[in-house]
């Protein structure tokens, strides 16, 4: 299996006489959008894609290997779409462009194909400021999708809060605790962006200073005041670095050592793969079990990585656990269950 692998790694995009393995790169990411949508009995009303860009350190000298000032090392730049726990998408990226480079075109494939399955379904965009760029906002406007994005602050936008600032500071130093205000307003950029939208601000005074923050949205503010947007919708993003981390961490996805940024994208999806199928078995093989929610790494260490007595015979493959295997229980109820 490990030398087939590496020959499809090193295939060319079209199969020929003598290299007859290759990838449809088409495909594949297509895989993982119809996975995540048959994962669903029925259409959801509304679905949040989180967008976000890690680094992958490199320690050779691949294709597309560029220095990253902000990661203070030489590594390519993934980008990872996740609709909660659901991976759609991993593109391997060159570390020399910005965080938002190529998100527009990821973005309008994944949507396109959602629905075109689920023509209705409501789809909220979701990233930190590294995304929120005027060509992925415009597209979102253009395509009936809402967006929430974090916005790098300055001094314009500082200045806006703060009055709210200055109460969160009066509060802080009263009680002790820190203390915050929002401020809900309308704003533009001075040339980049097309039309005015709509800005939420954080005013936090906390340890001895001033900690604002700014989100934009195209979501109205009937639907979600200021503080719910930020704290109980914007926030919930940072779940999703913890899915990034249980593909990059758990599941190897860093292991992008090939010479050609094809193959390495391929080694990517590997590991990518390989969390989908973790995923469906959390999912299914595991609910209501301790592992319902547990993380790859620990489904590896304590469902997969234990000791066994293998037996092939003409007919079947038999597993003998030990009898005091701890998770036998858990063990034998996902293997019913996939069955």
């Amino acid at each position: 299996m490990p030398v087939t692998l590496n020959r499809l790694e090193l295939s060319r995009p079209e199969p020929t006489r003598y290299a007859r393995l290759a990838a449809d790169t088409v495909a594949i990411e297509a895989l993982f959008v119809d996975l995540f949508l048959d994962a669903h009995a029925r259409a959801p009303k509304q679905i949040t894609l989180d967008l976000d860009a890690t680094d992958d350190p490199l320690h050779g000298h691949q294709e597309g290997r560029f220095f990253h000032g902000y990661y203070d090392c030489y590594c390519y730049l993934p980008l990872y779409v996740f609709c909660g726990r659901h991976l759609l998408a991993a593109k391997l990226r060159r570390s020399n462009n910005d965080a938002a480079a190529g998100a527009v075109e990821e973005v309008a494939r994944i949507v396109r194909r959602i629905r075109a399955r689920w023509p209705r379904v409501r789809i909220l965009l979701r990233a930190d400021g590294g995304f929120a760029r005027e060509a992925l906002m415009a597209w979102c406007e253009a395509n009936r999708v809402d967006f929430l994005f974090g916005l790098a602050r300055n001094a314009r936008l500082v200045e806006e809060i703060a009055a709210e600032m200055t109460a969160a500071r009066a509060e802080a130093e009263a009680t002790g605790k820190p203390a915050r205000r929002f401020r809900d307003f309308t704003w533009s950029t001075l040339d980049s962006w097309s039309r005015t939208r709509r800005v939420v601000g954080k005013a936090e005074w906390t340890q001895g200073e001033a900690n604002p923050r700014f989100v934009v949205t195209s979501l109205a503010p009937t639907e979600a005041d200021a503080r719910h947007l930020y704290e109980a919708i914007y926030c919930a993003r940072g779940e999703m670095e913890n899915r990034i981390k249980e593909c990059q961490l758990d599941l190897f996805a860093d292991r992008t050592s090939a010479a050609t940024m094809r193959a390495n994208q391929l080694r990517l999806w590997f590991a990518a793969a390989a969390y989908v199928l973790l995923c469906a078995l959390r999912r299914i093989g595991l609910a209501h079990t301790e592992f319902a929610t547990a993380t790859c790494a620990t489904i590896r260490l304590k469902l997969l990585k234990i000791g066994a007595l293998v037996r092939v015979s003409v007919r079947r493959v038999s597993i003998a656990m030990a009898s005091a295997c701890p998770s036998q229980h858990a063990f034998a109820l996902a293997h019913a269950r996939l069955r």
